[in-house]
């Protein structure tokens, strides 16, 4: 039955979004090319780039393929946030509390700023205007989605997005015809259901939302769970949830006085890791996640910062430090906002919902060992600072030290099994880029090191430890340009040590990387070696300098 007293949603959300927060910080011109690149993967790319077949989840070497001339940047999370914060405050200034779900998207409740403005695209066209002054610009890819419910105001937006007017308006109680007719993949690509149950659901025909609407919602729920319901539940555009938040109960807050101002973001960050860890703790007991997170700060000066943050799927500790981070961070840059140190950090669970649980592992799983080891973690961190306890993170490369990054520990999660396992398989991103990668399947990367992998990494970023390869002559091997070797390798000299005897070797495997790079332009060949002492190494030669990179056991 429709509802008169449903509440109305606002949704701003943004295409390709940190193409546009790299054009207003490095001043990438929009009408050029531009990939935005993680894990060697495609995050976000231009419309220009996006118009000669570029698309997010590609592999870097396709998209090049399809668009060489296209200018390549690394995804930098924290970037996007700190610019997106202006157009946070932009919409401030039309309700004193939003919610932002990830840079380049937030939301806030309509229904008094569209009273005040005459109507829902009045105020659509006042918001256009309003994030065109604060970022200076025309904001192409901005998509504004009014409509009965977040996750039908999420789809409007993003249609919304390709239209002159950057606005669509879904008339109050059409949310379920206007659901009716979009693809099933949207509760997907909105963060809503996980990707295996919408694509189960297209496997078995239910390739629109209407379809899926149609079935009995008992049937749906006894057949798939929770998410099935919930996914019933949205497809019908029966989402009750509001983004007007209500005063957190007191168990579901952690906060933090300090006795004397707190000037850097470092210590701040591993103070807001601390009070996450007891948010969740707080949390477990009562089998709950927190779904929506508001984090306050104040200083000494009276000056505050108020976020409300948004995770459909929950918020762990490590995207709850992130949000942290990228708050705190975004206050501090913005000139004049902060004139003194923080003295208060808070963080309250704002919204809760059930959680469903997991299947236990038969074997594996938490430990005592990894609890203390993460307690370790966080105390190491609070004494060399955050900067200096690292975990690694995949990134993708060739030889074995390209392929992993490190990271802060304090931004991971390091207590859940599914978080650790997300950051270090070859698709390590979240949400629905995540799905999208995974769905087109990882794939080696062509001409990278087969398994097994060495049990020793000495070189990152295939700098290692000098050595030389000679002949039975004691001449330097020399390699050409084909693969072609100036005699056969007889023996190995590890930096200054002596010259030990080759008694296997295979190789050369050439690698050219980046060759539309002048810049960063590798050419590279690889040998493995096993010398008389019975050792096994990984050995590369650039530029005619040998050096080893790897050793196996």
């Amino acid at each position: 039955m429709l509802r008169a007293d449903r509440h109305r949603l606002l949704t701003v959300w943004w295409a390709h979004w940190p193409v546009v927060a790299a054009g207003i910080v490095g001043g990438v011109s929009p009408d050029r090319p531009v990939i935005v690149l993680a894990a060697n993967r495609v995050v976000a790319c231009s419309a220009a780039a996006a118009a000669v077949g570029v698309a997010v989840g590609q592999r870097r070497r396709v998209a090049q393929q399809r668009c060489p001339e296209a200018a390549l940047l690394d995804h930098q999370p924290d970037r996007d946030a700190r610019v997106f914060d202006t157009v946070v405050r932009a919409v401030n200034e039309l309700t004193p509390r939003l919610e932002i779900v990830e840079p380049g998207w937030l939301c806030i409740e309509a229904r008094g700023p569209s009273r005040y403005y005459g109507g829902d695209v009045r105020l659509g066209e006042h918001l256009v205007a309003t994030i065109e002054r604060a970022i200076g610009g025309r904001p192409a890819g901005l998509g504004i989605g009014i409509a009965d419910g977040r996750f039908a105001s999420a789809v409007a937006a993003r249609l919304a997005a390709a239209t002159p007017s950057h606005t669509k308006v879904v008339a109050p109680n059409a949310s379920r015809p206007f659901l009716a007719a979009q693809p099933v993949a949207w509760l997907d690509e909105t963060g809503e259901v996980d990707a295996e149950l919408v694509s189960l659901f297209a496997r078995l025909g239910l390739s629109t939302l209407g379809s899926v609407a149609a079935l009995p919602r008992a049937d749906v729920a006894d057949r798939f769970g929770p998410p099935g319901k919930l996914a019933h539940r949205l497809a019908s555009g029966d989402d009750e949830r509001l983004s007007t938040p209500t005063e957190p109960s007191e168990q579901l807050r952690a906060e933090r006085v300090f006795d004397e101002p707190v000037e850097q973001l470092q210590p701040l960050a591993f103070v807001g890791k601390q009070l996450a860890d007891e948010l969740i703790a707080a949390l477990e007991l009562s089998g709950s996640v927190c779904t929506r997170l508001v984090v306050t700060a104040e200083s000494e000066h009276g000056e505050r910062s108020e976020r409300v943050w948004f995770r459909a799927r929950g918020l762990t500790v490590g995207a709850m430090v992130e949000r942290v981070r990228w708050q705190l961070d975004g206050w501090i840059a913005q000139p004049g906002a902060l004139s003194a140190g923080i003295v208060l950090l808070r963080l309250d669970a704002d919204e809760v919902r059930f959680d469903g649980g997991d299947q236990l592992r038969l074997w594996g799983g938490v430990s005592a060992a990894d609890e203390q080891a993460v307690r370790t973690i966080a105390r190491l961190a609070g004494l060399a600072g955050e900067e200096a306890v690292r975990v690694p993170a995949w990134r993708g490369g060739r030889l074995p030290g390209d392929r992993y990054r490190w990271v802060p520990a304090t931004t991971a999660d390091l207590t859940d099994p599914d978080d650790t396992a997300s950051r270090l398989r070859p698709t390590g991103l979240g949400g629905a880029q995540k799905s999208r990668l995974d769905s087109a399947g990882a794939g080696p990367w062509p001409g990278a090191l087969p398994t097994p992998s060495p049990a020793v990494v000495i070189g990152a970023d295939g700098d290692g430890v000098r050595a030389v390869v000679a002949d039975e002559h004691g001449e330097p091997i020399v390699v050409g340009g084909r693969g072609e070797l100036s005699s056969q390798p007889a023996t190995l000299t590890i930096d200054a040590g002596p010259p030990q005897t080759i008694i296997r070797w295979a190789g050369p495997w050439p690698l050219d990387e980046r060759w539309w790079d002048e810049r960063h332009h590798r050419r590279l060949a690889r040998f493995q070696i096993v010398t008389a002492d019975g050792s096994a190494h990984l050995v590369v030669v650039e530029r005619q300098r040998w050096s080893i990179v790897a050793s196996y056991a």
